[in-house]
């Protein structure tokens, strides 16, 4: 019982002291995990599983992307924590999509990115977003367009013209994953994404760019200069 006590109070003075490096911004990004896991698990040590999340998504937007049911395999991971730390992503995402409807998406670069990251950084197959954005580059929809295997996607031309021309877009990006990690943009993914920046020209919206995350990072065409 005194072990019990002890452990317990050695477990609230560690969590206080959590919270104090937070308010003065002083936390590492595995024990800003930790912190969130405490709120999560609130009579349990959450070190050793706060350290196992960050070591093996490597990051936090990562694990927050990660699909639920790979967080419900760590051990110790139960699907109400796992439900708490996808909801954290939700609210994040409702956020950025919030202000890029408000500003323009390129308001902030790295918002852009954070967004992309946290969309796709932990998806296990590919997806393929298209972000439609008005003449002021806001965002008016972001629409999952195709969902692939572990190293494909498809890309439907027709679709995404009658789109945009639904919705009076200006501008659009493309975004999607490649789920093996370090991989930039495939010979496919170029010659494709020329091929409809061409026909997007015929109707007077201008292909943006086309964005890739791979194992945390975001790869621009527009900045390797593939866009045609």
């Amino acid at each position: 019982m005194v072990d019990k006590v002890q452990d317990l109070s050695l477990r609230t003075g560690h969590r206080n002291r959590l919270r104090q490096n937070f308010l003065n911004d002083k936390l590492a990004d595995y024990e800003l995990v930790e912190l969130l896991l405490s709120y999560a698990i609130p009579r349990r040590d959450v070190r050793p599983l706060a350290r196992m999340l960050y070591a093996k998504f490597g990051g936090i937007f990562p694990m927050l992307a990660a699909p639920i049911e790979e967080l419900c395999r760590i051990p110790g991971m139960g699907q109400n924590t796992a439900i708490f730390i996808k909801a954290i992503q939700k609210i994040f995402l409702i956020g950025y999509k919030q202000e890029s409807s408000d500003k323009p998406i390129f308001h902030t670069q790295e918002q852009f990115n954070n967004y992309c990251k946290l969309m796709l950084g932990g998806k296990s197959v590919e997806e393929m977003h298209i972000l439609y954005l008005d003449s002021d580059y806001r965002l008016l929809e972001d629409e999952l367009h195709s969902h692939g295997t572990v190293d494909c996607t498809s890309l439907y031309e027709r679709e995404i013209i009658g789109r945009a021309m639904t919705l009076g877009a200006k501008f659009l990006i493309l975004v999607h994953n490649h789920p093996k990690a370090e991989t930039s943009f495939s010979r496919q993914d170029v010659e494709i994404t020329n091929t409809l920046k061409m026909k997007l020209d015929t109707i007077g919206v201008i292909l943006s760019d086309h964005c890739v995350v791979s194992g945390g990072i975001l790869y621009s065409m527009r900045d390797l200069m593939l866009l045609k």
